[in-house]
């Protein structure tokens, strides 16, 4: 059987293996890809396992040269819920059929993390031979909801298990035309900080019957809610966006639209009317987003509710801040209603970004061309966060990456991420295995 067949078989495997997360501790069940992956290599690894069955492995081939640069592949095993009655097949079946693979992490981040661990297997068996540096395989818990049982542990607990100099990991987006000619591949560079925000709310509590002069902690929250949903956010033309559009071979109108706040947003309503997920990701690439996301208030249907909590999602450009955030609450909820809500920081982490040069950046160039790739790499931001940000931080060059191949559109790619019938196309993951292989060997050769 060939690595790329191996790929898609532990993509199966890892799909029907449903390492649901749902943000509890006592979910993601981890240990069963884990364990997929431990049968496959023949070994568990070094294991982490901070709540029972939330397991990351990490794998480490030691390079014939000490002073030579450490790459390491990282994905993660978790995935997110989904609602069966928006699915045409089960999600967690594994189907194959007409060429794809369906289910839920097909496209996030499974499909990635199958191919990660075939490409490693020749070294990890020593049917290859060792690179110059270390290359490591980290197999993560718990990133689609913060990574407090997966990489942030790992690093509190052990920071040298997952120490590197070079980093792939997600997230993988489908070749564009490039600005020079020919398909080019967009690399993640960058992505969003998230600025995880709680709003909570106080009232009094009291017979649901007799509303004259209540003071309900829902009606403040909800209003709230409904002012930051509808309220538009600012823009933010950054040099991470700049280069990607420069990169991209649109028409001259769409691409000076794209670099001019004025013009913005009406060039992102023209798009959504024929590629609906090309407009959300412009969008978020180009503004800071805040969402609300959950609510909860109250305590019974006949008693006015005493509290309320709204959580709201805000993704950070790079340069955009609290102060950011703040002003825009201000300005979205008004002073009368501001003075009601007390404002809670979940999660709080900036924006991160790698440079697009160096070894790595050449090697996944150098190792897209031999695929057949004939545009060069697209430098690419990512309105989402992963776990690259605890890297980026550190110093680390962490870059996201995969190859989709013709049968997965750009903008098809991004809609699949937490939707619907998730999907991913079987040469999809050999092409993405083919890639992460030979970016191997070339950066060996260039370390």
């Amino acid at each position: 059987m060939s690595s790329a067949a191996i790929a898609i078989d532990l993509l199966v495997a890892m799909i029907r293996n449903a390492c649901v997360n749902d943000g509890t501790p006592e979910s993601g069940h981890e240990d069963r890809s884990a364990d997929t992956v431990a049968e496959f290599l023949g070994d568990p690894g070094r294991r982490f396992e901070p709540v029972p069955g939330r397991v990351s492995s990490i794998y480490r081939v030691p390079g014939r040269d000490r002073s030579a640069p450490t790459l390491m592949f990282m994905g993660h095993l978790d995935v997110v819920p989904v609602n069966e009655a928006g699915w045409t097949v089960d999600p967690f079946e594994g189907l194959r059929r007409d060429g794809f693979v369906w289910g839920r992490g097909a496209v996030d981040m499974l499909n990635q993390t199958a191919a990660m661990v075939a490409a490693f297997a020749d070294y990890w068996n020593g049917d290859a031979e060792p690179p110059g540096g270390d290359l490591v395989l980290a197999i993560v818990a718990d990133e689609e909801a913060g990574a407090v049982h997966g990489v942030e542990y790992i690093l509190n607990a052990d920071p040298e298990a997952l120490s590197c100099d070079y980093l792939i990991t997600e997230i993988g987006l489908a070749p564009l035309p490039a600005a020079g000619g020919g398909r080019g591949l967009p690399v993640t560079v960058a992505e969003k900080g998230p600025l995880w925000t709680r709003l909570r709310t106080a009232g009094v509590p009291g017979h649901a019957s007799q509303p004259y002069a209540a003071r309900s902690a829902l009606a403040p929250a909800a209003e709230a809610a409904h002012h930051l949903a509808t309220s538009p956010t600012p823009v933010a033309i950054t040099s991470e966006w700049e280069a990607f559009v420069e990169a991209v071979d649109w028409p001259q109108e769409r691409r000076e639209a794209f670099l001019d706040p004025e013009l913005l947003d009406a060039a992102i309503d023209d798009l959504a009317m024929t590629d609906p997920g090309l407009a959300k990701w412009v969008h978020a690439c180009t503004h800071l987003t805040v969402v609300p996301t959950l609510m909860s208030a109250g305590t019974k249907a006949n008693v006015i509710a005493d509290s309320a909590e709204v959580d709201v999602d805000v993704r950070a450009l790079p340069g955009q801040d609290q102060a950011d955030l703040d002003d825009h609450f201000r300005k979205a909820l008004g002073p009368s209603l501001l003075e009601d809500i007390e404002v809670e920081p979940l999660l709080s982490f900036p924006a991160t970004a790698s440079a697009a040069q160096g070894p790595l950046w050449d090697a996944l160039a150098a190792a897209y061309a031999a695929g057949g790739g004939d545009g060069g790499l697209i430098p690419s931001m990512i309105p989402v966060s992963t776990d690259a940000r605890f890297f980026r931080q550190a110093g680390v060059v962490a870059y996201g990456a995969a190859h989709f191949d013709d049968a997965m559109s750009f903008g098809e790619v991004l809609s699949l991420y937490h939707g619907n019938d998730e999907r991913v196309s079987e040469g999809s993951v050999a092409a993405t295995f083919e890639l992460f292989a030979r970016t191997i060997t070339e950066f060996a050769a260039r370390s």
